[in-house]
């Protein structure tokens, strides 16, 4: 097991025993360490860069960008315990914009299929989700080690989702698609097209695709669909927001709907969006680029 998975076990482990005050600290500590005091996290500065102008990516953007990261891990780490409150569904949903529209889709009863971005705290969203409905169905990404996967399967599991993996078993689609026909939500993770197989869709001015299965599983089914956005408010607040439900046609005018939806939420709340990895395609192609050249040995580096 490396050093990385041992780090999350460790996490989950631990930090919920920590008093609340010294774990926020740790983590906004780690976080300024990591951004090399907003000076580093190149791909994140680069999708920021999109989003708020290259001028506009400060030191500060970028270190608040990084600390609400690590706010995420904070609260993912303590989740578990704090989800066995009964109460935190209904204090959860105070912070829900747009709920009415959710709930008018919901009662329609043909299945709700909620797409975001990787902001704020998704995981909390998927709580609120939980104790509205009963359930969310949803699909992780196969992580490795296999060990760090089946614990973030566990975690999900322990907060009442549904979890299918993306790769490396059953394919996820024909549940997604039997759980809509029997009426429930599913929530999907929607800006990151992993696989590079989606659908391009023009993105704070520059072309990226998409996945598709958010919109595919509407399409097959006649499930709602809504773009949610998650973000952080105060110490001990969020933001959630649904939009009115987005009339389902032709593929890519309507991936490009969720796509402008997506856009204007991360513009609203630019250092929640927690993308760290290259998004568009002239920033994948410049990691590629990057790992094929040969390193130098370390004595000619200097």
């Amino acid at each position: 097991m490396d050093l990385s998975t041992m780090g999350y076990l460790a996490g989950w482990r631990v930090v919920r025993f920590l008093p609340e005050s010294w774990a926020r600290w740790l983590f906004e500590r780690g976080a300024d360490i990591a951004s090399d005091h907003g000076r580093g996290a190149e791909y994140l500065r680069r999708n920021l860069a999109r989003v708020v102008g290259q001028e506009n990516v400060t030191r500060d953007l970028v270190r608040d960008s990084l600390r609400s990261y690590a706010r995420y891990w904070l609260e993912t780490f303590r989740l578990p315990t704090q989800a066995r409150d009964a109460a935190l569904g209904a204090r959860l949903a105070r912070f829900v914009r747009g709920s009415e529209h959710l709930e008018a889709s919901a009662a329609r009863g043909k299945g709700v299929v909620l797409v975001l971005p990787h902001s704020g705290n998704w995981d909390m969203a998927g709580v609120y989700a939980v104790s509205a409905f009963g359930s969310v169905v949803t699909v992780a990404e196969r992580l490795r080690p296999e060990a760090l996967f089946d614990a973030f399967v566990e975690y999900r599991e322990s907060l009442g989702f549904d979890i299918s993996a993306l790769s490396g078993g059953a394919p996820p689609f024909p549940h997604l698609k039997e759980a809509l026909g029997e009426a429930k939500v599913v929530c999907l993770l929607g800006e990151r097209d992993i696989k590079r197989r989606g659908v391009e869709v023009e993105f704070f001015g520059e072309t990226t695709t998409m996945p598709v299965g958010a919109v595919e599983l509407c399409r097959q089914t006649g499930a709602a669909l809504h773009v949610v956005h998650c973000w952080f408010e105060g110490k001990d607040s969020w933001g959630f927001s649904v939009s009115e439900e987005i009339e389902v046609g032709e593929m890519q005018p309507t991936m490009q709907r969720v796509a402008d939806i997506f856009a204007e939420n991360i513009a609203a709340h630019p250092a929640d969006w927690h993308m760290l990895q290259p998004l568009w395609p002239s920033d994948v192609a410049l990691r590629k680029e990057r790992r094929a050249r040969p390193q130098r040995p370390a004595k000619e580096r200097g």
